[in-house]
């Protein structure tokens, strides 16, 4: 089985405009992501609308993907039609401290759900936070995902695992009012049926959301 790790890299954040671009360690963040990514040896691509993200990667190791309405519509673009590999990780352009364990469990999981991600426990001081994707979750199986605050629940991570099947699936499927409302691309898979398998990991890095999130970054790496 081949597996594959794709990072989707929007240049436009409305929290955090060019982010990607933002420095962490005298890298931007997306090649600190991609780098980390790598690094567990599974063939790593970069897919963004950005000329500028594009150039700081080798060409054969990004994919410009443009009119893509979120991360998951920008890997489909590319599943199947540009690369052919048996399993695809689609680890967000915003998460530092990714990790092999996190893709590997993620990718393990794909043994038992078309579609997978990953959760850990919740820190108390984010539950009220709504950049914190919150879980709701039995039996190794989402059931919903929010932003509001919620005094039960896990912590999502972003980080998703996809079959070659799931871009069948995510093309027969319909876009439900919620997603936007909450702003929230992997509802899609719940409202349509679609069995999205969890798995518990160890997770006590920082996703970069907003400029805060970099600054809270730097402070707990000592930069």
């Amino acid at each position: 089985m081949t597996t594959a790790i794709l990072i989707p890299a929007r240049i436009d954040s409305s929290r955090f405009p060019e982010k990607m671009l933002a420095k962490l360690d005298n890298r931007p963040l997306i090649k600190y992501v991609y780098d980390k990514c790598a690094s567990t040896g599974l063939d790593t691509y970069v897919l963004t609308d950005s000329k500028r993200v594009q150039s700081l990667f080798p060409e054969k190791n990004t994919l410009f993907t443009k009119d893509a309405d979120n991360g998951t519509e920008r890997c489909m673009s590319v599943i199947d039609s540009v690369l052919e590999y048996d399993r695809y990780i689609n680890v967000q352009g915003d998460m530092p401290d990714i990790n092999e364990d996190i893709i590997r469990a993620v990718e393990d999981e794909l043994q038992r759900s078309e579609v997978s991600t990953a959760y850990t426990t919740m820190d108390f001081n984010l539950r009220h936070d709504p950049n914190t994707v919150k879980m709701i979750h039995t039996r190794g199986r989402a059931h919903w995902f929010l932003r509001a605050s919620l005094t039960y629940g896990d912590h999502h991570l972003g980080i998703y695992g996809y079959n070659r099947e799931a871009k069948i699936m995510y093309g027969a499927s319909k876009k439900y009012p919620e997603e936007d409302i909450e702003k929230l691309e992997q509802l899609r898979w719940i409202q349509n049926g679609v069995k999205l398998g969890v798995v518990e990991v160890e997770f006590n890095g920082i996703e970069i959301n907003t400029p805060e999130d970099l600054e809270r970054w730097q402070k707990a790496n000592g930069k």
